[in-house]
């Protein structure tokens, strides 16, 4: 059910960041900004100018219930923190200031770049329906780089370490 839901889904991504254009803010501006000296040593310098963030009251998450997709319930009922699609993600305002959740949206955004919108979603989706939000493989990757991100001070290359991920745990099917 869920592949004949993907143009409904990846439309209605493309009109939510489309709206928000105006107010995102590129990440390398963003880490000025906010003054994140962190950030910058773990991610390729043109992928954070490239990759945008938008804070927001509330993050947008798509109608998958209203779309038919009930089996995602408990996904729209959460509240989040953040949320990233494709090459922009969203941080309640209030969690602005957090570096640690900056850097877990770029780690999404690193998949998102990897996979592609099509096949992200098919992964995400699969991800929440066999083992829930928490044990979804593409989370437990973010949580698992969150997680050295805020333990261990020495930065290490995260984004390259996701696309070889990536590459490995998601590979192309012919």
């Amino acid at each position: 059910m869920l592949h004949f839901q993907i143009p409904f889904i990846r439309s209605w991504i493309e009109r939510t960041v489309a709206a928000h254009a105006a107010s995102a803010r590129p990440v390398d501006a963003l880490v000025e900004q906010l003054g994140f000296q962190r950030l910058p040593g773990y991610f390729d310098a043109a992928f954070l100018r490239r990759v945008r963030c938008v804070a927001v009251e509330r993050v947008p998450l798509p109608p998958l219930v209203p779309a038919g997709l009930r089996r995602f319930s408990g996904f729209g009922a959460a509240r989040y923190t953040g949320i990233t699609y494709g090459d922009t993600y969203f941080v309640q305002r209030r969690h602005e200031q957090s570096e640690s959740l900056h850097f877990h949206e770029l780690i999404h955004a690193v998949q998102w770049d990897c996979l592609g919108i099509d096949r992200f979603i098919r992964a995400y989706a699969r991800g929440l329906l066999r083992e829930g939000y928490a044990r979804s493989p593409l989370e437990i990757m973010a949580y698992e780089h969150q997680r050295r991100f805020e333990t261990d001070p020495a930065p290490y290359g995260a984004e390259a370490r996701v696309r070889e991920e990536i590459a490995s745990r998601f590979p192309r099917r012919a």
